[in-house]
C-alpha cells in the first residue's frame, strides 16, 4: 500500500465532471478519480476549511462513528475494475477492526474529516497514472502539471 493525499479536487476540463486527484508524497504517482458533484463538494468543504453550521453526511457519519466507541483508523483504495474503483473504511472499535465497503469519494471525505490516512494498494496504482521511472516527455509535462494544479484551475 501506497500512502496517499489530496491533491486537488475540482472540474475537469475536457469532461465537465468533478474529479478528485491523490498524489503520493513525492508527487511522483498520481490517481484520479471521478466523483459525484455532491462528494466534491464534501471535499472541497475539508481542503477549503469552510465552517459550516450543521453537519453534513460526512460529518454525521465521523459522529456516528466516534460515538459508537470507535475512530476511522485510514482508508484503503483496494481494487479498480472496467473503470470502477473500489475502497474500504477502516475502523478501530476497542481491539477489533472493521472494514467496510465504501466508495472512494465518501471514504476520502471521511478520511479528511477524521485525519487519517487515505492509501491506494499498489494493483491500484499499476492501473492508475503512475509516472513511471524511465524519462518519458509527455508522461513528465502531465506530471509537472498536475504539480501546479489548484481548485481554480478547475473552474469553467
Amino acid at each position: 500500500m501506497v500512502r496517499m493525499k489530496v491533491k486537488v479536487v475540482g472540474i475537469d476540463r475536457e469532461t465537465l465532471l468533478p474529479v478528485v486527484v491523490l498524489a503520493d508524497n513525492d508527487e511522483q504517482s498520481f490517481v484520479p478519480l471521478s466523483i459525484g458533484p455532491a462528494e466534491a463538494n464534501a471535499i472541497a468543504i475539508v481542503m477549503e476549511n469552510v465552517e459550516i453550521t450543521r453537519p453534513l453526511t460526512h460529518d454525521l457519519l465521523l459522529n456516528t462513528i466516534l460515538a459508537l466507541g470507535a475512530k476511522v483508523d485510514c482508508i484503503v483504495i483496494t481494487d479498480i475494475a472496467d473503470n470502477v474503483y473500489y475502497a474500504e473504511l477502516r475502523l478501530l472499535q476497542g481491539e477489533k477492526e472493521l472494514r467496510i465497503d465504501c466508495r472512494p469519494s465518501d471514504a476520502i471525505a471521511l478520511a479528511l474529516r477524521a485525519g487519517a490516512p487515505i492509501f491506494v494498494e499498489q494493483k491500484v496504482l499499476e492501473q492508475a497514472i503512475a509516472v513511471p521511472q524511465e524519462e518519458d516527455p509527455e508522461l513528465e509535462e502531465f506530471r509537472l502539471f498536475l504539480k501546479d494544479l489548484s481548485p481554480d484551475d478547475f473552474v469553467k
